[in-house]
């Protein structure tokens, strides 16, 4: 196991410059690995659940937004912040996956942890690949509007591959799920 301790910064004070409904940006003086002086400006969040619906027949149900931060509609797999720091993440899953797609699942299959920018936000994404369906009624925030879509997998794979898709949570997402279900597939031709 390889030792970081050479790579550790280590906190000397900390700074709240803005408190926010969602986001917390501190800034922070920091002891340097080589004894230096230092500092970091980061943003703390209560962390976030996403979800790749994958219906029966292949297809990502996707939502299409607008993002204000950016300035443009986005493809998307569902996804929300948590309500609260100890919320169950697969409760949480599961609520958004019905809020925004209309859609219950059978099968919950937890995909990993993503870190969205690590250098400047706290926050972890939650991933998760929901199989099994039924729809329902959507219910989205009041503040959310969306356009619900379902596009086959291996399309999602090519607007990935070739830059379509800017969103880094649904590229990691769709590239896990299509080498799951690859695994799956050699799993069962032996």
């Amino acid at each position: 196991m390889m030792r970081d301790e050479h790579l550790i910064e280590t906190c000397a004070a900390s700074k709240l410059v803005f408190d926010g409904k969602i986001l917390h940006v501190y800034v922070d003086d920091i002891n340097l690995p080589n004894g230096a002086k230092g500092f970091r400006e980061y943003i703390k969040h209560i962390g976030a659940v996403a979800v790749l619906p994958l219906t029966d027949d292949g297809k990502v149900i996707c939502v299409r937004q607008y993002r204000y931060a950016v300035g443009q509609v986005t493809l998307e797999i569902p996804a929300g912040k948590l309500d609260s720091p100890d919320e169950d993440h697969r409760e949480a899953t599961l609520r958004e996956l019905r809020e925004e797609t209309g859609a219950r699942c059978k099968n919950l299959t937890y995909l990993g942890t993503y870190l969205a920018s690590p250098a400047i936000l706290d926050e972890k994404i939650n991933l998760y690949l929901a199989r099994g369906l039924d729809f329902g009624e959507t219910d989205p925030d009041d503040d959310e509007f969306i356009d619900v879509v379902q596009i086959p997998l291996d399309e999602m794979v090519e607007r990935v591959m070739c830059g379509e898709i800017l969103d880094g949570k649904t590229q990691l997402a769709v590239l896990k799920v299509k080498e799951l279900l690859r695994r799956e597939e050699t799993k069962k031709e032996r």
